[in-house]
């Protein structure tokens, strides 16, 4: 996709199958058993078989080699296998990877996965503990030694800047958390299923990184979630109405570092997602005003607003009003702060439940989803639509 002109991916390819495991903070298996759950589920929710797929797409980040998940969930020959790196940044482009690789006949069938043991294993909150001398490491020299360790402390920077320019409180952060917390007490596969909270529960939580508190910062977990993506024309065919991707984008910024990008001349957007939505908008045809739910990254609160801003929802410095107002619905799952941190796939399932018509919070008449993708890093969206 060029970054000036429309492409023509939108509407040739649709995800078809959903399928995760629960998501725990101990789930007392390996990571390669956790992937491979998931996208039995996701085969057996589309109603295709192992021996269907011919693709498979994971994160840089991932434990699991294709190979390796093809042969344990009992797929037969690949054609297409790919990764995306930046972390939680690659989960809308591995829908994006499926989609060009269906649209232009390299693969029929691909599954999309995502699985770790986020919380009883390597825990990314505990911060960097080594790095190995590189180039993409070097940015981060300039943070470590001065004590900006773990992804709070690098969001935080970013999170100071928005509030002293526009003249706003730290509290004005807890809007997000009490909507993603809202949407999660009812959902009963969230891990705060059944406990949502107040703007003074938020404001009373500890912090942690100011102007972060513990409930500006998302959750830890262990699980998996999968995506089964097709033509858009064999997905009529199959057991659930498809959600048809209408619009996949990745984008990158100027002077763009890895959670780190201090140095440029603005600290209050993410130029990344701006980049994202300029071709999410353009390809699509679509403008905010079309969407029904917002399905946005939220590993920590303060670049949920920042993305609304640059999506032009609202104006600079007015997203939290935004959300308060409940302008538009946001993260009907809980998020990750609510349901759980799977880097951003938990909230392209929920996309789809909203389009297919079956959330546990079901926004009614919901046609369009905006799924986002990691923030502070090269980063990636889509805009799913139903069929017809």
């Amino acid at each position: 996709m060029s970054i000036r002109s429309r492409d023509r991916l939108g509407g040739r390819a649709a995800i078809v199958g959903i399928g995760a495991t629960e998501f725990s903070k101990d789930s007392g298996r390996s990571e390669l058993k956790l992937a491979v759950e998931a996208v039995g589920a996701a085969l057996e929710d589309a109603g295709l078989a192992p021996d269907d797929v011919d693709g498979l797409v994971t994160f840089t980040m991932d434990t699991n080699p294709e190979i390796t998940v093809a042969q344990a969930a009992g797929m037969g020959e690949l054609s297409f296998f790919s990764r995306v790196h930046y972390g939680g940044g690659a989960a809308c482009a591995t829908v994006q990877q499926a989609a060009l690789a269906v649209a232009t006949g390299v693969a029929e069938v691909v599954v999309c996965y995502r699985a770790f043991n986020e919380r009883s294993g390597r825990r990314f909150g505990s911060g960097v503990q080594r790095r190995e001398p590189s180039a993409e490491g070097a940015a981060l020299g300039w943070a470590l030694p001065f004590g900006l360790l773990t992804p709070a402390s690098w969001v935080a920077m970013a999170a100071q800047r928005y509030l002293h320019t526009y003249g706003l409180a730290p509290e004005v952060f807890g809007h997000v958390a009490v909507m993603d917390r809202k949407y999660a007490a009812t959902n009963p596969a969230a891990y705060f299923h059944g406990k949502p909270i107040t703007l003074e529960d938020h404001a009373a939580s500890r912090w942690i990184v100011e102007p972060l508190r513990l409930l500006d910062c998302c959750q830890e977990t262990d699980g998996a979630q999968a995506f089964v993506v097709t033509s858009a024309e064999r997905a009529r065919d199959l057991r659930h109405p498809p959600a048809v991707i209408a619009a996949a984008a990745q984008g990158a910024g100027r002077a763009q570092e890895q959670m780190t990008s201090f140095y440029r001349d603005d600290l209050t957007g993410l130029p990344e997602m701006g980049v994202v939505a300029k071709q999410l908008w353009r390809t699509s045809g679509l403008a905010p005003a079309d969407i029904d739910v917002g399905i946005l990254y939220d590993h920590f609160t303060p670049f949920v607003l920042m993305q609304l801003e640059e999506f032009g929802f609202c104006g600079p410095g007015e997203a939290a009003d935004f959300v308060a107002g409940e302008r538009l619905p946001l993260n009907t799952h809980g998020g990750q702060l609510g349901e759980a941190y799977l880097h951003g796939m938990n909230g392209i399932a929920e996309g789809v439940r909203q389009v297919r018509g079956t959330s546990v919070n079901q926004i009614p008449g919901a046609a369009r989803t905006l799924v986002t993708a990691g923030t502070g890093v090269p980063t990636s969206g889509l805009i799913l639509g139903s069929d017809g």
